[in-house]
């Protein structure tokens, strides 16, 4: 399990990845990453919660339809995704944003596969990074 404040759960923030950031496509997800979160306004409903400046790391939200399967096949694909995110959650920077987008394809996929999907794909966006800096 991710840590609450590792995670992304509002629809504006998934928007905002996925708009304004990179993207990596990898045979069984797309890898959206923003380097740097925008700057909210704080409201009375995120009053209570940390604001982007206070994050004390990099957020990590997913997203799996109904192309990749049935509910069980989804939350399966979803635990396997969020287990090998959390193995490499160390390489994000601490005021980045990732949104992990499964494709059907990850609905048959090993956890195997899915990791070495993911370490591909944050290669590619951290190695852009890295030579934009």
């Amino acid at each position: 399990m991710l840590p609450a404040q590792a995670r992304l759960r509002r629809r504006p923030e998934f928007t905002a990845v996925v708009r304004s950031g990179r993207r990596a496509g990898r045979p069984t997800m797309v890898l959206h990453y923003l380097s740097e979160r925008p700057a909210q306004a704080v409201t009375p409903s995120s009053a209570g919660s940390p604001g982007p400046g206070t994050a004390p790391g990099a957020r990590v939200g997913f997203v799996v339809g109904k192309a990749v399967g049935n509910s069980v096949v989804r939350h399966r694909v979803t635990r396997r995704l969020r287990a090998v995110v959390r193995d490499e959650l160390h390489r994000l920077p601490s005021t980045a944003d990732l949104v992990v987008r499964a494709r059907p394809e990850a609905g048959t996929a090993t956890s195997a596969l899915l990791h070495r999907d993911l370490s591909s794909g944050l290669d590619r966006l951290l190695g852009e990074q890295a030579r934009r800096s």
